[in-house]
């Protein structure tokens, strides 16, 4: 009925013996100020909370060192060249329709004995899983590039009863000139290849891919500091010989190659960098028949390496 105040819904008109009703009762105590709102990083369920602490700072930015990640490679040879080798992979991308030659029928066989996974995608799918690269409708997803020490290429020549051949490369930037010095390190029995950990290129699908799979037979040693590298190799027996266009000796008539040796490779721009030159035993050139100032970086490791073998076999 009209006026009904039990009904409900019904709102009551009067505030008499109504604690709640307006702005006293019990409400006073909650509209009472709470003072300034504290800062993001002094509430402790806020992210933000602490980040003005050292170790927070720490935690909040973890460093994540170059090549640590894991990488795709792509294309049938580059594939079948890592799984003969047995190079640990996370699994192995084929795209839908794609034709099953005898490379890949060899892909196939490799992946079973070894038991890879085998994952059949759509060919959109995998242009983009390996940014655009020509996969010819196969890519091998790798895990990270396991580098490996200075002392791990002195024992490699050490257990092949060899003395020790390494490849130094100073400033070398772009991933596929690392891979064309590894393809060639492979091929004229060198033992292994040490890059620097910064402002380098390193073991990237486009290093793995250029070299061919060959970086899955030679080791490649990653450090903080160059020149300091340099002097470690020294202190192990070898002579380095540093690549520059006004070396003071041509390479094939260096007397220092004949024996353990380490062969520094500059960046075609800037070469040599002044400690890791100045550190060298000895600066040797390459002989050329023009005025060509200088080769690419991945060509001048090949010729030098073929100079290096030449007199090491005789």
């Amino acid at each position: 009925m009209a006026g009904n105040s039990q009904r409900r819904g019904a709102i009551k008109k009067t505030g008499k013996g109504n604690p709640t009703a307006g702005s006293g009762g019990r409400r006073r105590k909650g509209l009472e100020g709470k003072g300034p709102t504290p800062k993001a990083n002094e509430r402790p369920y806020h992210k933000a909370y602490g980040a003005d602490r050292p170790e927070r700072r720490e935690m909040a930015r973890p460093k994540r060192k170059p090549g640590s990640q894991a990488e795709w490679v792509a294309g049938r040879n580059p594939v079948a060249e890592l799984l003969r080798e047995r190079v640990p992979v996370q699994a192995l991308y084929v795209a839908e329709g794609t034709e099953r030659d005898e490379r890949m029928r060899e892909i196939f066989k490799l992946a079973a004995e070894q038991h890879v996974n085998l994952l059949e995608i759509g060919r959109p799918e995998l242009d983009k899983l390996t940014l655009g690269a020509t996969h010819q409708g196969i890519a091998i997803k790798l895990n990270a590039y396991d580098y490996a020490t200075i002392d791990d290429l002195l024992d490699r020549a050490a257990e092949r009863a060899e003395d020790p051949l390494v490849v130094v490369l100073d400033g070398i930037t772009d991933p596929r000139n690392l891979g064309a010095i590894i393809r060639s390190a492979s091929g004229f029995g060198a033992h292994g290849v040490v890059i620097p950990e910064r402002r380098a290129a390193q073991i990237t699908a486009a290093a793995w891919k250029t070299s061919a799979g060959a970086a899955a037979r030679v080791p490649v040693a990653r450090v903080t500091n160059l020149t300091r590298a340099v002097k470690q190799l020294q202190e192990a027996g070898l002579m380095v010989i540093g690549l520059a266009a006004d070396g003071e000796v041509e390479l094939p008539d260096s007397t220092l190659i004949d024996g353990p040796v380490a062969l520094v490779i500059g960046s075609e721009g800037k070469g040599l960098s002044r400690l890791v030159g100045e550190t060298c035993d000895q600066i040797a050139s390459i002989p050329m028949s023009t005025g060509l100032e200088s080769l690419n970086a991945g060509v001048a490791a090949g010729v030098s390496l073929y100079a290096v073998s030449r007199v090491r076999l005789q």
